[in-house]
């Protein structure tokens, strides 16, 4: 039952991530254009080491890298805009 609830919050927390990382986008629009390549390379590495965490049961850090994934995947997500013509 305690490794449910832990679970339970881990997902929650992840989820949260979501929003977080589109407030942070906001603020920084300026270095999404210059850091693409350093957002995926760090997304990389922590879901590398997020999958790492997951093997060895290190429940800490399987969640926290995934935070981190999920949060910085949110300023490569960009936003079409269709043009109007008239």
């Amino acid at each position: 039952m305690q490794e449910l609830v832990k679970l339970s919050i881990g997902i929650i927390f992840l989820i949260l991530g979501i929003p977080i990382g589109d407030y942070l986008k906001k603020l920084t629009e300026d270095e999404q254009k210059d850091g693409q390549k350093w957002f995926r390379i760090l997304i990389a590495i922590s879901v590398a080491i997020g999958f790492y965490g997951l093997i060895i049961g290190n429940d800490w850090l399987l969640f926290t890298l995934f935070f981190i994934a999920i949060v910085t995947s949110r300023s490569l997500i960009t936003k079409k805009i269709k043009k109007k013509t008239c």
